[in-house]
């Protein structure tokens, strides 16, 4: 194989042909795609040689890169298949060998209805200033959620807008709002370096990628205390998880103060899952925790175990539970009881709800 170019081409056209969310590179093995969730090998495509791996990363990376690559052994980068998508990408050893595994990030940012999620979603996108999370494990679609709720934002007002992310996944045409985009190790050194100069360059909107560490959390609530609309994601898996993982990146004399700054600034958490959908797809199923005067109670008197019962109560005020998100779609016939399962954090109650 010598047009490498092509061949990477043609692989990611088949992604984007079959509804795929994921393509894996690997030397040994066939190149594969997840498609609703499974792995499926190209068995049309020739088992990947050391040569075809190093040549696809040759296209997928500059010659600098490259050598960072094969200096530090992996690598996270984002790559554009010209106008039609970009791929979020890691390039790793394993066995000595070479892997990339790329996601892919459509270039259309779809609204948050076009995406099955509660429109109240976009209430938060409208707030002036606040603190606003959207959590759950790898691959489970936070990026996209937060580029809707940007979107939204860039559509109708007129804000200064930055994201800083570690590659830049989304890429925003500038509508009403100004849209600065920052990548980490390209144009700037860390996400607190970037956050910290945010405050002299008249930021409206902050997105950072990934609450990584203290210094970004403590930056990130201060930002939202004073004036400024925050969103971030975290690998946590609920919002009351959430809420303590925060807390519990400060030692305990600054615990206090961290409960109540959490307390007044933040205004949600949003935890979701893409499930396996009946008809064919993904559906996410989703946690909402809106703060009030309750919520914000229970964070500051260190009550956070109480948080997971007061959503279960307060679906009246627009909270939702994952269980009762889950039992809403295997009674709307969108997802098997058996898939609802398999995301449930609390079984018992799902089988109760239903």
């Amino acid at each position: 194989m010598t047009d490498h170019k092509a061949f990477l081409e043609r692989l990611i056209s088949t992604v984007i042909k079959e509804g795929g969310s994921d393509l894996h590179l690997s030397e040994g093995r066939h190149p594969s795609i997840r498609v609703s969730g499974d792995l499926v090998p190209l068995q049309k495509e020739a088992v990947l040689t050391k040569e075809d791996t190093l040549g696809l990363l040759s296209e997928l990376l500059t010659e600098e890169e490259k050598e960072d690559f094969l200096t530090n052994k992996e690598k996270d980068f984002s790559y554009s298949y010209g106008n039609e998508a970009r791929l979020r990408c890691n390039a790793f050893f394993q066995g000595g060998n070479i892997s990339v595994a790329l996601r892919l990030i459509p270039r259309v940012i779809k609204s948050i209805e076009d995406l099955n999620l509660p429109p109240i979603l976009n209430s938060f996108s409208e707030r002036n200033q606040g603190f606003f999370l959207v959590v759950g494990p790898v691959g489970q679609g936070k990026s996209t959620t937060l580029a809707s709720m940007l979107e939204n934002i860039n559509v109708n007002r007129s804000e200064h807008i930055l994201t800083i992310e570690d590659p830049i996944e989304y890429i925003f045409d500038q509508k009403k709002s100004i849209i600065d985009q920052r990548e980490v190790g390209i144009d700037t050194k860390s996400f607190t370096g970037a956050l910290n100069r945010m405050f002299r360059q008249d930021i409206n909107v902050a997105m950072i990628g990934e609450m990584r560490d203290r210094n970004t959390i403590e930056t990130a609530v201060t930002a939202a205390e004073t004036g400024h609309l925050i969103f971030s994601t975290l690998h946590t898996n609920n919002a009351s998880q959430t809420i303590d993982r925060i807390i519990d990146s400060f030692d305990s004399l600054e615990q206090v103060q961290i409960r109540a700054q959490l307390a007044s600034s933040l205004m949600g958490v949003f935890s979701q899952r893409l499930v396996k959908r009946i008809s064919g797809g993904m559906i996410p199923a989703y946690e909402l925790l809106i703060n009030n005067k309750a919520v914000a109670n229970l964070i500051r008197e260190s009550r956070t175990h109480e948080i997971d019962g007061l959503i279960e109560i307060s679906s009246d005020l627009g909270m939702m539970s994952m269980e009762r998100s889950l039992a809403n779609l295997v009674q709307k016939g969108e997802v098997t009881l058996e898939e609802a399962r398999i995301h449930s954090l609390n079984p018992a109650l799902l089988d109760k709800l239903l």
